[in-house]
């Protein structure tokens, strides 16, 4: 029976029952968390090859004839640059690697932007009211880089098929200050969308006012599948060469949910006119990025079908707790309309929407009886969700059990929440 519906009298004892199912939780002082979308032991096991890889090497030439342990190669090891040709979509000599972090070298974009500028225009931070498009819920570390500079950031909702395209192209192709957009096109964080064919050939198809336009088209889950029926996502890069638009996107990826975050590999993909630009700035500010750990990596993965066969290993970890947290929600909040929650298949998270002015109280509440989750409101831009209603489920990280434990915890702080908030509505 939906909530809404019920009699003052059943609601409150509803909410007298919750009450007390909360505080036996809170007895039991648990210390879980799940506030941000980490990879667990377990999955890390997987990859411990990698720093095995070298122990009985003693070459390390690569396949052009330099010697990894020294300097140069600013671009990277060819046979790594080729693996992430695969996995971007992008030829091998168009894709630059980095060192851990695929964040960084997104930082480092944003940044060369506001300093010199892409493309030769003026340096954004030379120009006047800068926006970026955010689309929302979304990933609140790409929110963070553009508060970081300065640069405005306006929402834009995200829709079964990807963000709201009929407001990215009035915004975009109207107004000379849109400098770019945040894009997570595969599994998105947190909704777990995969962007339409329709909606991929929509951003190719741009004719952005600003000749300094950039999506930053940030691909974290291309290759983190969890079911036999995975999403596909349209190559943007091809679908620009069709429309002559290459120059307007930076793609970005990395090993860090593949390998190890702390210790993996990142790379960025662009046309032959930004790699000049980018070019500029990295050989300046770098000899070249760890050419050892990009070896280790190839010799543990070989090619793409290593990383095929290694993401295998990681869906039968995570596929489980996936389906945890749609048998709970599923289970305990399922046809009280209370709440909706995304069902993906494939990425990090799963996407929780309960009732408008419910997010912080069930954060608060779950947080008090010892379950850490994301702030409500990190999903949007300067941390406002204007509904009060979104949270962020990362349920990768705790074991099986401390999960299920987590889930209905969650599941009663909704409920409870939900009828404090009927109840107060009806006085």
């Amino acid at each position: 029976m939906k909530l809404a519906a019920m009699e003052t009298a059943q609601l409150r004892q509803l909410n007298q029952e919750t009450a007390k199912r909360y505080e036996d939780f809170k007895a039991l002082n648990l210390q879980l968390n799940m506030a941000r979308g980490k990879p667990c032991a377990d999955q890390l096991d997987l990859a411990l090859g990698v720093l095995e890889a070298l122990k009985a090497r003693s070459e390390f030439a690569n396949s052009n004839g330099d010697d990894s342990r020294n300097y140069g190669i600013w671009n990277g090891l060819p046979e790594m640059r080729e693996i992430f040709s695969h996995m971007i979509g992008l030829p091998a000599d168009q894709i630059i690697l980095g060192n851990n972090s695929s964040l960084q070298m997104m930082y480092d974009c944003i940044s060369q932007g506001t300093t010199h500028g892409w493309g030769g225009c003026k340096p954004w931070g030379r120009q006047e009211n800068i926006k970026f498009l955010c689309p929302v819920p979304g990933y609140d570390r790409h929110f963070a880089v553009t508060e970081y500079f300065g640069i405005e950031m306006i929402p834009v909702p995200m829709l079964k098929t990807g963000p709201d395209m009929d407001m990215i192209e009035r915004l975009v192709e109207k107004d000379e200050s849109v400098k770019g957009c945040w894009c997570v096109p595969k599994y998105s964080n947190p909704t777990g969308v995969t962007y339409s064919d329709e909606t991929v050939r929509r951003f190719a198809a741009l004719k952005p006012a600003a000749k300094d336009f950039r999506i930053m088209w940030d691909n974290a889950y291309c290759v983190h599948d969890l079911t036999d029926t995975p999403d596909t996502l349209l190559n943007l890069y091809e679908e620009c060469l069709k429309q002559g638009t290459e120059d307007n996107v930076l793609y970005f990826a990395s090993t860090s949910k593949i390998s190890f975050p702390g210790a993996g590999v990142a790379a960025l993909g662009a046309s032959p006119r930004n790699i000049i630009d980018l070019k500029k700035r990295i050989t300046t500010q770098t000899i070249g990025p760890d050419k050892l750990n990009q070896l280790r990596h190839i010799l543990f993965l070989h090619d793409i079908d290593g990383v095929y066969s290694l993401m295998q290993g990681h869906r039968k970890i995570l596929e489980p707790k996936f389906h945890i947290v749609q048998e709970s929600l599923e289970r305990e909040l399922g046809g009280l309309g209370v709440a909706q929650w995304s069902k993906p298949n494939g990425g990090y998270f799963v996407n929780l929407d309960v009732m408008n002015g419910c997010a912080k109280r069930v954060v608060d509440l779950c947080k008090s009886a010892g379950v850490v989750l994301t702030d409500a409101g990190a999903t949007f831009p300067y941390g406002q969700d204007p509904n009060d209603s979104n949270i962020r489920i990362a349920p990768t990280f705790p074991p099986q059990e401390e999960l299920a434990q987590a889930m209905h915890l969650l599941c009663i702080c909704v409920v409870l929440a939900a009828t404090e908030k009927l109840l107060a509505d009806r006085l």
